[in-house]
Formats: C-alpha cells, structure tokens, sequence
C-alpha cells in the first residue's frame, strides 16, 4: 500500500517573507518591503519553521540569521513568490482585456467606414489578445453569435427580437437610391430595374418596404451581399440600387448623390445574460463612445 506523503500548510505570504529576511540587510528592512510589522513578520516566520519541520534560523550574538539547513526551503519559496508574481501579472492582464481571445463580427462598413478607428485603438491597447474579427452580412453573424462562435456583433438591426440576444442602438445611417449616370430620378413608378441586397438580408427588407411604400416597383434584376458589387453593377448600366451613402459615395468609382430613400440602425448585439470578458467590455465601450 502506497504512503501518502502529507504536505504541510504553507501560505505563500510566510514564503515571500523569508525571500524578504534573505534579500534585505535587517528584519525591519524585510518587514518594510512586505509591508508588515516587525512583531507579525516575525510570528509569521515562526510558524513557517513550524510547519516545514526543520531549523531556519539559528542565532549569531543577538541577531538571528538563516540557518544552513533553510536553504532548500528558501529556493523552494524564490520559486514559488516568482510563480505567483507571474500569475498575478497574467490575471492583472486577463482583468484589463490584454489576455485571452475577443471573437467579433461586424457588417463591411462598420469594420471599414464606421469602426475602423476604434479597431485601431483597440489593437493597440491590447497588443497580447488574441482578436479575431470576421466580416459578413448580419444574419450569418447573429446566427454565429446565437450559437457561441462569435462574442459580439455590430450589424444591422434585425426586423423582430430574437431569443437570448440582446440588442443596443450604435447609429443610424441613411440609405439613398442611386441610378446608372444620377440625374434626375423621375416618378417612382418608373425606378428600376434593381440591384440590391439578397432577399433574406435586413437591409433588403429596409429597402424593398421603402420602395413599395413610394410607390416603385420592386423588379430586382440582380442581387449581392457585396455593396461594392452592387455599385459596379449600377456603374455598368445593370440597375439601380439603394446602399448607405458612405459606401455609395466614396472608393475609386462613386456613385452620384441621390436621394435619401429611408434609414438603417445599426446595432451592437451580445448574448443575454453571457458572462462578458473584460475584453468584450472594453470594446463595447469603445464602440459605444464612437
């Protein structure tokens, strides 16, 4: 049968006490530089002999000094306050958002019109976290973020509440209509052809009642996530469309300003209840003061 060695109680606060008699010149430098009193870095040192069971202090006239036999026991508690300084270092870290992962999702233009700055910011206060940053319509992101691939999402705001995610406004952004060559853009009931967002996407939806409630027809001749896409294909003479004016209006190829059709929030969206990082916090601030 295997003896089961019984180790004794020792706290890290008796060993960081005896690095501080080693490294300092007298009992009442050691007791300074731990930040106790004389009486109690004393006591605490008694009990450590104690409970190691061995001799570390012997008497020199009338002063007392480290006994030989406390040297194992001293490069056992130098290793030990080292590891745990370096633990506290990391936690200290961990608590302010510098270690760990950040997972985020955001729509194209909040990653490059709206947020590039504040992801900027962030990178740079953070060197140490592990960020990763995926960009992507809004539903697929809320759908991530749902099953607990992603930690938060900036995208569009969805059209009805969806269970266990929690919805804040960040801003509002107009969306405009846009034809081949601008000028004027006539009556309503002669708008079109489109090029415009998929179906199945929030902003598409924006669009289509919009466009309805003036009046025009909605004859969709092509359809992109990309608003890029969309624009070279009103360049190219394909349809109209309808985006938001900083992605309309500005890159190598804009298009003509339009008029405003209607407007699109966008919003920063988390799980309820979900315990947040001190990471996501920080970002969410960031976002939130943009």
């Amino acid at each position: 049968m295997q003896t089961v060695l019984a180790l004794p109680d020792l706290s890290i606060r008796q060993l960081e006490y005896l690095v501080a008699i080693a490294e300092e010149q007298t009992w009442a430098d050691a007791a300074v530089s731990v930040g106790v009193t004389p009486s109690a870095l004393s006591q605490g040192l008694a009990e450590l002999e104690r409970r190691v069971g061995v001799p570390l202090f012997e008497r020199v006239g009338r002063r007392r000094t480290l006994h030989p036999s406390a040297g194992v026991v001293l490069d056992h508690a130098r290793q030990v306050v080292a590891l745990t300084s370096d633990l506290c270092r990391w936690a200290e870290r961990m608590n302010s958002a510098d270690e760990g992962a950040l997972r985020i999702g955001m729509i194209d233009i909040a990653a490059v019109n709206h947020f590039p700055d504040v992801l900027q910011q962030f990178r740079s206060d953070h060197p140490s976290l592990d960020f990763h940053l995926r960009v992507g319509p809004s539903r697929p992101l809320i759908e991530a973020l749902s099953r607990g691939q992603l930690d938060l999402v900036v995208c569009v705001q969805p059209q009805s509440d969806i269970p266990g995610i929690e919805i804040q406004p960040l801003l509002t952004e107009e969306l405009s209509v846009y034809k081949p060559g601008g000028g004027s853009l006539g009556k309503p009931a002669d708008w079109g052809p489109w090029v415009l967002f998929p179906e199945d996407s929030n902003t598409r939806q924006i669009i289509s009642n919009a466009l309805s409630h003036k009046g025009a027809p909605v004859i969709v001749v092509a359809d992109s996530p990309q608003p890029e896409v969309l624009k070279e294909m009103v360049n190219l003479g394909i349809g109209w469309t309808v985006l938001p004016n900083a992605q309309a209006e500005s890159g190598p190829r804009p298009l003509h300003p339009s008029i405003v059709l209607g407007t699109r929030n966008l919003v920063l969206a988390t799980r309820r209840n979900a315990a947040q990082s001190p990471s996501a916090t920080a970002l969410k601030e960031l976002l939130q003061k943009n």
